[in-house]
């Protein structure tokens, strides 16, 4: 069963080493994800998964390696051979600022529908009596001139449908992202989010929303459901 549920954005902007001149306008998103992951850790679960989109869905065991060698970013979190996507890669990186010790990492096609999403999320929270969760995803990349992506007027209203559902817990709202639409907005969370939502239906958990900043034209969202 789920007992809790944190949600963080997976720019690797979020680590010191790769913000640099950016560091400051950061910190509080960054002081955010922590304060979310804390909160899985003092929560007393048996197991702890990372949830991340990447090109597939697979499994990834505790010791997975990451980089970001690819983004510019000469950081590796783990030893061996890197093998976790971005979202999986800063998650990670995210448990051990906090000295938490995820058992799985849940890597989730970014296209899948969203019935498998559901379905995947039911799985995990199965998975023993108490569990929790660190879902990773970005919103749309697409609010404003300066985003990654040509600025779109849906992107703005789009984000903050999301920062509502994850302050009100509400797994319904999030079931309800159009798949196409999150395409659009070039969303990096809706996948990992539906899973999410299919492992807290009927939990009865309660969301605290700590975070929702647009600060280079993409939504990020740190919260906690408890």
């Amino acid at each position: 069963m789920l007992i809790a549920a944190a949600v963080c954005p997976h720019p690797p902007l979020l680590l010191p080493q790769a913000a640099q001149g950016a560091a400051g306008e950061i910190a509080g998103l960054r002081a955010a994800c922590e304060r979310a992951v804390a909160g899985l850790a003092v929560g007393g679960a048996d197991t702890v998964a990372v949830v991340g989109c990447g090109d597939a869905d697979r499994e990834h065991g505790p010791g997975s390696a990451g980089s970001l060698q690819d983004y510019g970013v000469p950081v590796r979190v783990g030893s061996g051979p890197p093998q976790l996507p971005l979202s999986l890669t800063v998650g990670r990186w995210l448990c051990e600022r906090v000295g938490l010790r995820p058992d799985r990492y849940a890597e989730v096609a970014a296209a899948a529908a969203t019935r498998e999403c559901g379905r995947r999320g039911a799985e995990l929270a199965a998975a023993a009596d108490r569990v929790a969760l660190l879902v990773m995803g970005d919103g749309s990349a697409r609010n404003g001139e300066h985003a990654p992506g040509t600025a779109d007027e849906r992107a703005p209203g789009f984000d903050a449908a999301v920062a509502r559902a994850l302050a009100a817990a509400d797994t319904a709202a999030l079931e309800r992202i159009a798949p196409e639409l999150a395409a659009d907005l070039m969303c990096g969370g809706r996948a990992a989010w539906q899973v999410l939502a299919g492992g807290a239906a009927g939990a009865g958990l309660r969301g605290d929303l700590l975070a929702y900043e647009t600060p280079y034209g993409v939504g990020y969202f740190a919260a906690l459901w408890t």
